[in-house]
């Protein structure tokens, strides 16, 4: 089992994006003679990212950095939507989120 979700979702991301490691890894600004070693390592969970790596990697699919640390799958699919909502959509789903967790009375 992967100690981290990263694995998967890098892998998934990549594969949405039709990038091979090595044009990820590139992008993401990683030397070209170890971009493609190290994006597998990153997806066989032999290595995990750092924080700006993986926050590169991000920018690069167009995903958040929280996607990728998201261990529960619909938690994740959750995060893709809210990023892709402007500020005020955030705070109407927040503001119908808080009524729907209030206790009835």
């Amino acid at each position: 089992m992967a100690k981290t979700p990263i694995p998967k979702r890098l892998k998934d991301a990549r594969e949405k994006a039709e990038l091979s490691q090595t044009e990820l890894g590139i992008a993401a600004g990683m030397d070209p003679s170890v971009a493609s070693a190290g994006m597998n390592q990153y997806e066989r969970d032999k290595h995990v990212p750092d924080y700006q790596t993986l926050k590169r990697i991000a920018g690069v699919l167009g995903y958040p950095v929280l996607y990728f640390y998201t261990e529960d799958d619909t938690l994740a699919a959750v995060q893709l939507h809210l990023d892709k909502m402007d500020a005020t959509a955030r705070a109407k789903l927040l503001e119908e989120l808080d009524r729907r967790s209030l206790p009835a009375e």
